[in-house]
Order: structure tokens, then C-alpha cells, then sequence
């Protein structure tokens, strides 16, 4: 695998350390250690393309002004052999790198050899990761949020891949529960009322499902709910099937066991259909990780017991609590009601111990929503507390979008059974806009989604742009073929052709791509590849307008034919990997 920028990184700082000893030796500058420092790309080309601040540094050390050490230290750098030309100095003492020809012509070759494997890097190498996204409640249908987690999520999986980790992805199924005894009793109540009497007239009328369920719902004085339960449509339909196909007799049964049916009956329907939803969205787990199991193992009563065992439990009121103050949490915890009930935290903490002490991932990571900040803190204390080093799990917060439709926010409320739902969207907009936008922003960003303009054909339409500058490459590809013109092995002759400043840009930014995968990596951000995705195509789009490639001398052709190819290879890799569709034409 191929990183040519941090080869580069490693070779300047060689030749600084190198230069420095030399001078140390001479006895120009004392023999005092080297402070650490900066190698980085300038954000002026002018300045170089790479720049370090190693005179500035030293300055107390040799006790010499920066301007007097970087003119020294240019006395003894020799960048024969490298991957530079020359070396400059600016400013109070900045000493600036320029790449020789022969490095540009490295890298377009390197991303040609490397094919498919160009951007991969070892930065996870020898590292089980396990990310874990959208979980969405299996009582109702994938909201907005979850769209918005999915592509975050898958996304962030496939970086981290790239990255070097062995990955893999779960949902987390909430079949137990709160939420479940809510969705019971939702279905109950529905279900009563379709057995009622006005109940039947309706079921008389032989209304198809979507008016039989409107016609309930905005009929709340003949069917009214509590604001306690569930109140979508969704439950009406699903209470409408049961009875359609077992009629009334579970309205006979006693309360728990008539909610229990209806459970058993909507919920494997519902987890089928979010297995459906989020295929049609590309997603694809390894495990659907059920909840219920941590209860029928005995995995929640055994962190009971162990963090009782620590020491970190107490009881106050009939209940059992949890010390989240002794690890610096705002207030301790609840772990078990008064009524002998474990809460919500409890499997939550059993869970994540599965992740990294039983199945035993170097990291766990979870995509939450914004409204799970203050969770954090008390989920670290509780890996603390069972012997688990809290630093393997992370949580990356996603905030919620704004969707906005001709120039408007576009809203559908909840109360009316109209929630935007992910198969909603999806009916909107196309999956690679949709994929493609959710990560245009860190997760941890709110920002409008334009729905106009994600299905526009134009540049301002990133997605839509990128697809172009593929879809463009492949085009002049054709065109030449067609007129006898094929591209040539690439060779390290053709390194004298780069020249304008369009291909040299366009070089330096190809060359960074497995820096931005390692980066995107570190800080569980997969905008960065996004946003690169989207730098390139401007590049090449820029290129393809200065720089002529049919009718050009033939060493000039076949290089700038070369860079074509090179990032095409990128373009295609990166829609790959975010599992967008990579056109040949449009």
C-alpha cells in the first residue's frame, strides 16, 4: 500500500535531523536535544509543499535566532536522492520542501499499480472493530434520524476497512423492555376498538387497509387513545392484519395475554421489515443482536452482580443504585426498581460488555443521537466499574437535519401517522443522494437537507458532480479508443510532462487520499471522505478544462491520460466504499 505523502513527511524530517547533527558536530549549534517538531503541507503552495517550523523550535535550544538556524541547516540539506528539488526559506525561519517531477509521476503510478487497494491503509491493522448503528426501536417504522445514522454508520464502517481494521457491523434489536410493553399495549387498544362496535361497522365497509386505518385515526372521539402508547398508523394496520386473520378471539383473552399475541404477531413483522428498509438502503449486518437474549442468558443479572460485588452499588428507597458520581457522572443511577425491575441502563451496560470483554473487540462503536449525550458518561463508568478499559468505547453523536424542500422545511408530523419515514425519503430522493448527503457534514453537525437539490442534475448537486467527473473520464477514454488511442503503461519518462499548475494540484491531492482515510478513521468522521471525493472531482473538472489530452504530443498525452485513469481509480474506489453507484455515462 502506497503513502507517498507520509514517505515524504518522513524524508523531510530525515533530512532536518540529519542537517541538525551535522551542524551539532561542527560545532555550530550545541549539543542539546532536538524539541519536537511540526512537518505539515502549507495552505500556500508558494510556501512549499511541505513546510516545517524545526528553526523556530531550536531557537532556545541553540540559542540562535530561527532565521540563523533554517540558513544553516540549508548549508547541509541535500535532498539528492528524494523526493524533493529544493529546499527554501521563508519568513522568520520557515524551511519550505518542493517535490521533484519524478515524485508527481511516483504517485500517479502508485495509485495505477495499487488499482483497487489505492487509499487502504495499516492504521487498524490487527484490530477487531465493532460499530454499531441506527438499533432503531422495532416498534415502528425507521425515522428520519435513523436515515441519517445508516449512511453515517455504514459509511464510517467501510472508512475504518479501509483503514486497516477488521470490522464489523450490528443492530442492536430492543425487544425487551419498556418500549416493548408499550408497543403491547398499543396493539391492544387498537385491536379492542377494531373488535368494538363501531369497530365493526367500519370492518363491514370493506375499506382497504390505508382508508380503514385514516378513517380510525382521525376519528379520535370514536377512538380515542392515551398519549401513553404508540399513536401511527402502523399500529392500526398491524392490529387491523391480527384480526383479519384470528378475528376476535384474542379480545377474550385476559389483558397480558391478548398483548402478548399481538406482540408475537407485529414485532418479527416489523424487525422483517427493517431488515428489508435497510437493505433497499444498501446496509448489510453481520449480527442482529437481540436484546432479549441478555436477559434469557443471565447476562443482566451477572453485571448486577458484579458491580455489586465492586462495590458500586448501594441501596436507597427499595431500590438499587449505581456510584456514576464516583466516576464523574452528575448524579448516581438507578440499576434496579423498587419493584425488583432491572431499568433500561442495565441490559444497555450488559450489552456493551458483551462487545468488549465477552466477544472481546478492541473497539466498540456506537452511532447516538444528540438526545444520548449525557448517556456517555455513565455507560464509560459502568466498563470502568466491570474492569473494562473505557477508552475502547466510543460514541460518536450524530445531530438531526433539517429537510428542506423549495426553499421550506419539509415536515410531516408525527401525531398525524405521517412521520418521515427512511422508505419516505428514500421515495424522495435517490439512495446515492441519500447516502452521499448524510455524510457531506461531521455527525456531530446539524445541517439543511435539500431535497430539490439532490435530485438535480447539475454541479452544484455534489453527488451528481462527482458521478460526472467518473462518468466524464470514462467518456474521453471511449472517445480515444474509438480513434485508435489507447492508454500506455505508465513509465517514469512521462514525469517531465506534468508541468501547468492544474496537474500538480490535482497530483498533491491524489496523493493524500490514504492520509484522509487514516484521518477519517481517527476522528469517526466519514465527511472527510466525502469532502475529498468531492475536491478531486472540482480538480479534475478544473484539469479537464485547462488541459488538453487529445492532440497533445504524445508523451504529454499518454501522462495526462495516465492521470485520468489515476483518478478515475480514486473516484471509484471512494464511491465503493460509500457504496454509491459509479456511472460510465450520464
Amino acid at each position: 500500500m502506497n503513502d507517498l505523502i507520509n514517505e515524504a513527511f518522513s524524508q523531510a524530517r530525515e533530512l532536518v535531523m540529519n542537517a541538525m547533527g551535522q551542524l551539532v558536530a561542527d560545532g555550530t549549534f550545541p549539543a542539546e536535544a532536538v524539541p519536537s517538531f511540526n512537518i505539515e503541507i502549507p495552505a500556500d503552495p508558494k510556501n512549499g509543499d511541505i513546510s516545517t517550523n524545526a528553526a523556530m523550535v531550536c531557537a532556545k535550544p541553540f540559542r540562535s535566532a530561527p532565521r540563523k538556524i533554517a540558513e544553516a541547516l540549508l548549508t547541509k540539506l541535500d535532498v539528492t536522492g528524494s523526493c524533493f528539488s529544493k529546499v527554501e526559506i521563508a519568513g522568520p525561519g520557515f524551511i519550505n520542501f518542493f517535490y521533484d517531477k519524478s515524485w508527481y509521476a511516483s504517485v500517479v503510478k502508485a495509485v495505477l499499480d495499487d488499482g483497487k487497494d489505492y487509499g487502504k491503509t495499516e492504521f487498524g491493522k490487527g484490530k477487531r472493530a465493532l460499530v454499531e448503528f441506527v438499533s432503531a426501536n422495532p416498534t415502528g417504522p425507521m425515522h428520519i434520524g435513523n436515515a441519517r445514522g445508516g449512511a453515517i454508520g455504514d459509511c464510517l464502517a467501510a472508512v475504518m476497512e479501509y483503514a486497516g481494521y477488521e470490522v464489523e457491523r450490528e443492530f442492536y434489536i430492543n425487544d425487551a423492555g419498556n418500549q416493548i410493553e408499550k408497543f403491547g399495549k398499543s396493539l391492544r387498544l387498537r385491536y379492542m376498538q377494531i373488535c368494538s362496535d363501531k369497530g365493526q361497522e367500519l370492518v363491514s365497509k370493506n375499506m382497504n387497509m390505508d382508508e380503514f386505518t385514516k378513517t380510525i385515526y382521525e376519528n379520535t372521539a370514536d377512538f380515542p387513545m392515551p398519549d401513553d402508547v404508540y399513536l401511527g398508523m402502523d399500529i392500526i394496520a398491524h392490529a387491523k392484519s391480527f384480526f383479519d386473520e384470528y378475528g376476535m378471539i384474542a379480545s377474550a383473552q385476559p389483558e397480558d395475554e391478548c398483548k402478548q399475541a399481538l406482540v408475537d404477531y407485529a414485532l418479527p413483522k416489523n424487525i422483517d421489515g427493517l431488515h428489508k428498509d435497510l437493505a433497499k438502503y444498501r446496509i448489510s449486518y453481520d449480527t442482529w443482536f437481540r436484546e432479549s437474549t441478555l436477559h434469557n442468558d443471565g447476562s443482566v443479572q451477572e453485571v448486577i452482580e458484579k458491580l455489586k460485588a465492586g462495590g458500586y452499588t448501594y441501596e436507597q428507597d427499595g431500590a438499587l443504585w449505581f456510584r456514576t458520581t464516583d466516576f464523574g457522572d452528575e448524579k448516581d443511577r438507578v440499576l434496579v426498581r423498587d419493584n425488583g425491575i432491572p431499568t433500561y441502563f442495565v441490559p444497555d451496560i450488559a450489552y456493551h460488555y458483551n462487545k468488549l470483554a465477552v466477544r472481546k473487540f478492541d473497539k466498540a462503536i456506537d452511532i447516538f443521537g444528540a438526545d444520548h449525550h449525557g448517556y456517555i458518561p455513565r455507560l464509560k463508568a459502568a466498563m470502568t466499574a466491570l474492569g473494562v478499559d473505557e477508552k475502547k468505547l466510543d460514541i460518536v453523536i450524530m445531530q438531526m437535519v433539517r429537510l428542506v424542500k423549495d426553499g421550506e422545511t419539509y415536515k410531516l408530523s408525527k401525531r398525524s401517522g405521517k412521520a418521515i419515514t427512511l422508505n419516505t425519503l428514500l421515495e424522495e430522493i435517490p439512495i446515492d443522494a441519500a447516502r452521499f448527503f448524510f455524510n457531506l457534514r461531521e455527525p456531530n453537525s446539524q445541517f439543511d437537507f435539500d431535497l430539490d437539490l439532490a435530485i438535480s442534475n447539475s454541479s452544484q448537486n455534489p453527488v451528481y458532480y462527482v458521478q460526472y467527473a467518473h462518468a466524464r473520464i470514462c467518456s474521453v477514454i471511449k472517445k480515444l479508443k474509438e480513434e485508435g488511442v489507447e492508454a500506455k503503461a505508465f513509465s517514469a519518462d512521462m514525469a517531465e510532462a506534468f508541468s501547468t499548475p492544474e496537474e500538480l494540484e490535482l497530483i498533491k491531492l491524489a496523493a493524500t487520499l490514504p492520509t484522509v482515510v487514516t484521518e477519517a478513521a481517527k476522528a469517526y468522521d466519514p465527511a472527510k471522505v466525502t469532502k475529498y471525493v468531492v475536491d478531486i472531482a472540482t480538480l479534475y473538472h478544473k484539469f479537464y478544462n485547462a488541459c488538453r489530452i487529445k492532440g497533445e504530443e504524445e508523451n504529454v498525452m499518454q501522462a495526462r491520460l495516465s492521470l485520468s485513469l489515476a483518478v478515475k481509480q480514486i473516484i471509484s474506489n471512494i464511491l465503493d466504499m460509500l457504496k454509491i453507484n459509479c456511472p460510465e455515462s450520464m
